[in-house]
């Protein structure tokens, strides 16, 4: 391995170090947790994934209804306003955010974008 490729897994390993010490990616982490601790909110994402996984199979065979489809809808909206989901699904997209910044950084001087086309072959 070269001594360039070297460092710059470095580097890369410092960017992520960096990254995970911010005050988004540490409100992230802390807001995940709480979610991940709070009984009411594993309660309901564990309906919510089993509302939206029997309407996944009912659309593959061809028998999901607009009823199966709002039940899913519902539990989704009744998960995420939980106070402790709000600040999770808040914290989430502020961390998005840092990290697009992030990548326009990054991705400006190579012209390309390095989160997105440099990151994959496939996109969905």
């Amino acid at each position: 391995m070269s001594v360039e490729t070297t460092s710059l897994e470095d580097l890369g390993r410092e960017l992520g170090e960096a990254i995970a010490g911010t005050p988004e990616h540490r409100a992230f982490e802390e807001a995940k947790e709480a979610v991940e601790n709070d009984e009411e909110a594993q309660e309901r994402i564990s309906e919510f994934e089993q509302l939206r996984q029997e309407f996944m199979v009912a659309r593959q065979t061809g028998q999901a209804t607009q009823e199966g489809l709002r039940k899913v809808q519902r539990a989704q909206q009744e998960l995420h306003a939980l106070p402790v989901m709000e600040e999770y699904l808040e914290a989430q997209d502020v961390l998005q955010e840092r990290l697009a910044e992030i990548n326009e950084a990054i991705s400006e001087p190579l012209a390309v974008d390095f989160g997105g086309e440099a990151g994959g072959c496939c996109h969905d």
